[in-house]
């Protein structure tokens, strides 16, 4: 199983970044996917999750009306549009598989948002 995220870098506040997870190993449609992040000295915490079908999105409060999780079956891959980024998103951020009480992680990758 592999979970390879990608699109990470420096922006400035304001900017948008897009993340892509990559996934491979495993039967990707039948999984919910998700996005989390870890901010240095803090607890890695959700941000946006998917059904397996696409049909259904979640999102914390804190990134509500700026991020937007989408997936694409066909290319087994997961991505994270961020707009209007701030510089408390700052952190690195990992794509997640979930099915029942089976998950796989991906490495992470860092965003940092300047001010």
């Amino acid at each position: 199983v592999q979970l390879q995220a990608s699109g990470g870098g420096l922006v400035q506040a304001g900017g948008s970044l897009r993340l892509s997870c990559a996934a491979s190993g495993f039967d990707f449609g039948d999984y919910g996917m998700g996005w989390f992040r870890q901010a240095p000295g803090k607890e890695r915490e959700f941000v946006a999750t998917v059904t397996w079908s696409g049909g259904s999105t979640t999102y914390a409060d804190s990134v509500k009306g700026r991020f937007t999780i989408s997936r694409d079956n066909a290319e087994t891959t997961v991505h994270l549009q961020m707009n209007s980024l701030k510089p408390e998103d700052t952190a690195v951020y990992f794509c997640k598989a979930y099915r029942g009480v089976s998950e796989y992680w991906g490495q992470g990758t860092l965003v940092t948002v300047s001010s």
